[in-house]
């Protein structure tokens, strides 16, 4: 079914790319352009989404990080 009409993007690629680790609507735009243009599917996006669907929000949940560390720069 097609969440956002305005770019084609369809519920199944909603929820590859929250598998894929886009939390938000703001993340599932930056990766699909969904919610970028006329702004209806944004409350579609957020359903779809909901509480559990977010890989990074089920480690925060059991107190670890979300994000990857980042390996530190070489002193000079």
């Amino acid at each position: 079914m097609f969440v956002c009409s305005c770019f084609g993007v369809t519920d199944r690629q909603i929820k590859e790319h929250a598998a894929a680790g886009a939390c938000t609507p703001r993340q599932i735009a930056s990766v699909s352009k969904a919610g970028t243009d006329c702004g209806s599917c944004v409350r579609m996006i957020q359903g779809l989404l909901g509480r559990g669907a977010c890989p990074r929000r089920t480690l925060v949940d059991q107190g670890e990080t979300a994000l990857a560390e980042a390996p530190l720069p070489e002193a000079a």
